[in-house]
């Protein structure tokens, strides 16, 4: 791993981009609050910009202005890593080279969608990034959403590259989040990106979760997570039990709109989310409400 960042272990908080009702600009106050609620309630990490903050809908600017931001008011009390994956390389090499000079701590690179690069594409494009700026960067495979998954074979061929120092593994396949843990250098995280089955890749030997449902539940998952990586199985599961009802909900619409919404009837942030996602479906309300009530959330 780099030198420059220590390994960042626990609960990942898959943030939020807070929107004005309108949802024409980012409400940069509700954002200030969520960095530093997440900081009270012992969130481990803030991930910035990724899928849950709407990355594909917010313009460069923005997208680097909320990067910024959250370094800027996070003052090196929490990590924050920037989501500055792409499916062009020089779209993400400039994104990344962005985030570093904001000071983020890491990257989080999502594998290139929608044009399917083979396996040595991805190769060469993770490569390209990681000689290009030198800032600790995550991989992020997610084929659900990508339409092509990186596989472990190509993982473990980019493990050894000095400023690539993790992957976020969101197939919620445990076998293979094993094998890359095994086959990877030990310096190399392996987190999960699946609410569902995080507990079980930590148990493994994984070192966090990058969490959704830690938008709405942030001292929870960081128990949970923190027992997990410790190996205290009996703790890590008592908390998921009480939680997986939320970690469905929240998926129940494709996310991050079920979490939005969750956060909204919280007072976190406004009722905000940006064409094409649309508002949480009213025939689910009850369901996620329920979830909420359950995992000791007050609405």
């Amino acid at each position: 791993m780099s030198t420059a960042s220590p390994m960042i272990t626990g609960s990942l908080v898959a943030m939020i981009t807070p929107m004005m009702a309108d949802t024409k600009s980012v409400d940069w106050l509700a954002l200030k609050k969520l960095v530093e609620w997440h900081i009270e309630q012992g969130s481990d990490a803030i991930v910035a910009v990724g899928t849950t903050g709407e990355s594909a809908t917010l313009d460069v600017h923005e997208h680097t202005e909320v990067i910024r931001f959250c370094v800027d008011l996070a003052k090196g009390r929490i990590p924050v890593i920037a989501g500055t994956g792409g499916n062009s390389t020089t779209e993400a090499i400039e994104l990344t080279e962005a985030a570093a000079e904001a000071g983020a701590d890491a990257c989080l690179l999502v594998v290139p969608y929608y044009n399917k690069p083979t396996q040595e594409g991805m190769f060469l494009h993770f490569k390209a990034i990681a000689d290009a700026v030198a800032i600790p960067q995550l991989l992020y495979n997610v084929p659900g959403r990508t339409a092509c998954d990186m596989l472990p074979e190509t993982v473990i061929r980019l493990a050894p590259h000095d400023n690539i120092v993790g992957i976020k593994e969101a197939t919620g396949d445990i076998e293979r989040a094993r094998l890359l843990i095994k086959e990877c250098p030990p310096d190399f995280a392996v987190y999960s990106g699946d609410d569902l089955t995080a507990i079980e890749l930590m148990l493994s030997g994984g070192k966090g979760n990058i969490s959704v449902t830690a938008n709405v539940v942030p001292a929870a998952m960081h128990q949970l997570c923190v027992a997990a990586v410790s190996g205290n199985e009996a703790e890590a599961r008592a908390i998921q039990d009480r939680l997986l009802p939320l970690h469905r909900a929240l998926f129940l619409e494709s996310n991050p709109i079920p979490v939005k919404w969750a956060a909204a009837e919280m007072g976190l942030c406004q009722h905000g989310i940006r064409l094409p996602l649309t508002e949480l479906s009213v025939e689910f309300h009850n369901e996620v409400k329920a979830a909420m009530k359950q995992a000791g959330i007050s609405i």
